[in-house]
C-alpha cells in the first residue's frame, strides 16, 4: 500500500472538526461515491459525502432510511455488495509508519479482498452490525467467532485466544462469560447478542468502532446499558467512534460532532450542541421537530417530514431536498447543486438559504428573505 501525501483541506471540503481539536483526523472520507449499476438504472447510494473522524471522539451519522449511512460504513470497509462500487472519493485512514511517524494511505485504492484490507477491517477499524442475530454464524458458538477474529489479528494459541474471549465478553457485561463463551446466538437474548457482537468487534483493539445502528431493536432499558457501555469502552480504550443511526435521541447522548445525510449526501454537520439548538438546514430542522419531548402538548400530532425520499432510479435536479423542503425557491433550488461550506461558527450546510452556499455553488443571489 503506498504512502500518499494529504492534501491541504478547503474550508468547502467537510471537516467536521470538533473546536478546539487541531489534530488531523483519524479518518477522513472526501467526496466518497458509491454507486450501484443495475439493470433498471444507477442507483447513487452515496454521492459525494465528506467528513472526518478524530481521534477519541464520537462522530454520530443521521438521516432517514435510504440515504446512505449504512452504505458509507460498508464503503469505509470496502465490504460493499455487488453491484455497489466506490467510483469516486477517498478514504484516508492515519496509520504508524515506523520510528513515530504517522501518514496517510488511501483505502480505495486497495483491493477490497486483498491481505493488507483484511488486516484494517477488525484490526484497525471494526463494525458493530445492525442485526447481530443475522450477522453471528448459526452454526458456531459465540466463542469460537471471537476466537477466529483473535487468531487472525493477533498471533494467539487457540487456548489464549480462548482466554482473551472470555476476557473480552467480561469487559462488555456479559454474565458467566465462562458458559456463554460455548453458547450459540440464538440462546442469547437481544442485549447479550449485542453485547457480544461488540465484543468480536473489540478482539483486536482498533482504533475506529463504526457503530450501525447499534441498539435499534432493543428495548429501552438495554439501549441504555449498550450505550454506557459504547462510552465507558471508549475511555478506556480510546477508539474513535462512528455512530450511525436515525434516533436523535441517541446522537444527542453520544456524539461530538453531528453528520446530516440525506441521498448520499451530507447536508449539514457541526458541533452537536450548534446541530440540536441552532440547525442551518431545514432538513435538520425537520427531523428535529419530529422529535416528541416533555414539553409536548399532549395528544397534538407531531410534525412530519412532508412527502417521501424520492425513488433511487428518480433523484430530484438542484438540491436533493427541495421536492419536501418548505423553504423552496423555484429556480434556484431546482436547477443548482448546494455546496457544503462553513456558515457560523463551527457548522457546514449546504443550502441556498445562505449567501456563502450561494457564492460557493455559482448560484445567483441574493433572495429575498435569505437566511444570514
Amino acid at each position: 500500500m503506498a504512502e500518499i501525501t494529504r492534501p491541504p483541506v478547503s474550508p468547502s471540503a467537510g471537516t467536521g472538526s470538533p473546536p478546539g481539536v487541531a489534530a488531523p483526523p483519524l479518518l477522513a472520507v472526501r467526496d466518497l461515491k458509491t454507486y450501484f449499476v443495475q439493470d433498471d438504472g444507477l442507483v447513487k447510494a452515496v454521492d459525494g459525502a465528506s467528513f472526518d473522524v478524530h481521534a477519541r471522539k464520537t462522530l454520530g451519522i443521521v438521516g432517514e432510511s435510504g440515504c446512505g449511512k449504512s452504505v458509507t460504513a460498508r464503503s469505509i470497509l470496502r465490504i460493499v455488495e455487488r453491484p455497489g462500487r466506490i467510483v469516486g472519493g477517498q478514504i484516508l485512514l492515519q496509520r504508524e509508519v515506523g520510528g513515530g511517524r504517522v501518514a496517510e494511505f488511501d483505502l480505495v485504492g486497495l483491493k477490497a479482498d486483498g491481505s493488507e484490507m483484511r488486516a484494517i477491517r477488525g484490526g484497525e477499524i471494526a463494525l458493530v452490525f445492525q442485526e447481530p442475530m443475522t450477522s453471528f454464524s448459526p452454526v458456531h458458538t459465540v466463542g469460537n467467532q471471537i476466537v477466529e477474529a483473535l487468531r487472525l489479528h493477533r498471533e494467539l494459541s487457540r487456548a489464549a485466544a480462548r482466554e482473551r474471549a472470555i476476557e473480552l465478553l467480561r469487559m462488555v457485561g456479559v454474565p458467566r462469560p465462562e458458559g456463554r463463551v460455548d453458547e450459540y446466538a440464538y440462546q442469547l437474548s437481544g442485549g447479550l447478542r449485542q453485547r457480544a457482537m461488540i465484543a468480536v468487534a473489540l478482539a483486536a483493539d482498533p482504533r475506529l468502532l463504526i457503530a450501525d445502528e447499534p441498539t435499534t431493536a432493543l428495548d429501552v432499558t438495554t439501549q441504555a446499558q449498550i450505550l454506557d457501555l459504547l462510552r465507558a469502552l471508549q475511555e478506556r480504550n480510546g477508539m474513535a467512534i462512528m455512530l450511525i443511526t436515525h434516533d436523535l435521541g441517541v446522537i444527542a447522548e453520544m456524539a461530538d460532532v453531528v453528520v446530516v445525510m440525506y441521498l448520499g449526501r451530507v447536508v449539514e454537520e457541526g458541533p452537536v450542541d450548534d446541530i440540536f439548538h441552532a440547525p442551518k438546514h431545514p432538513y435538520t430542522r425537520a427531523l428535529l421537530r419530529s422529535i416528541p419531548n416533555v414539553r409536548s402538548t399532549p395528544r397534538l400530532k407531531l410534525p412530519t417530514i412532508s412527502g417521501s425520499i424520492p425513488h433511487p432510479y428518480n433523484r430530484p435536479s438542484g438540491c436533493p431536498f427541495h421536492s419536501r423542503c418548505p423553504d423552496f425557491m423555484p429556480g434556484l433550488c431546482d436547477a443548482f447543486e448546494p455546496a457544503l461550506v462553513p456558515v457560523g461558527a463551527g457548522q457546514e450546510v449546504a443550502c441556498f438559504l445562505y449567501p456563502q452556499v450561494r457564492a460557493a455553488s455559482g448560484a445567483p443571489g441574493p433572495v429575498a428573505g435569505a437566511a444570514t
